[in-house]
């Protein structure tokens, strides 16, 4: 049987698996630590936790060597043009991960001076409660981002799809998490 002979599609799903597993098996995060959350950031790369066994062999200083941004903690209004940026340079495809309570909608902190949720800057994959999150949380959670990658389609309809969701988020207006108490 030649390639004509094949049924079609199965050469671009074949390519789409193999490229999904490369990805999900080769992350690079980024740090970007911002407040408590990052000691657990950290402790995940040590040798306790050692997340060097999912194919995340350090944490990268620079963006463009990476394509997993974790944002760990509380984001200032003075840090969120910084957060954009460094997400900005980060070389396509990327993924981003929003550790922490404070990171995912600001958590205790609901005034002018902190952002209700770091998904107001840039899109988010992979939200992870608490206060702060246990190291195995953290792991967990780059497993479940590891099935979302190896699923993710190849090409223009990833880009696309991107965008639109970006555009989404950034659209959405903010809401306080304190409106159904203050009735």
């Amino acid at each position: 049987m030649g390639i004509e002979e094949a049924p079609s599609g199965f050469l671009l799903t074949s390519v789409e698996t193999l490229a999904g597993l490369v990805r999900k098996a080769s992350l690079w995060p980024v740090t970007f630590g911002l407040a408590c959350c990052a000691i657990e950031m950290m402790a995940t790369g040590g040798s306790r936790f050692d997340i060097s066994r999912f194919g995340m062999e350090v944490f990268r200083a620079s963006p463009r060597q990476s394509d997993l941004m974790i944002v760990a903690g509380r984001v200032s209004q003075k840090m969120a043009p910084v957060v954009r940026q460094v997400y900005d340079q980060m070389a396509e495809p990327k993924w981003v991960l929003s550790m922490g309570v404070c990171a995912s909608s600001g958590g205790m902190f609901n005034n002018y001076a902190i952002v209700q949720g770091v998904d107001h800057i840039v899109p988010v994959d992979i939200y992870l409660p608490g206060c702060p999150p246990r190291p195995e949380m953290l792991i967990n959670a780059i497993l479940e981002l590891h099935e979302q990658i190896k699923n993710e389609p190849l090409g223009r309809d990833r880009a696309e799809i991107a965008r639109k969701v970006e555009a989404a988020a950034l659209q959405a207006t903010p809401t306080s998490h304190m409106t159904g108490l203050l009735r």
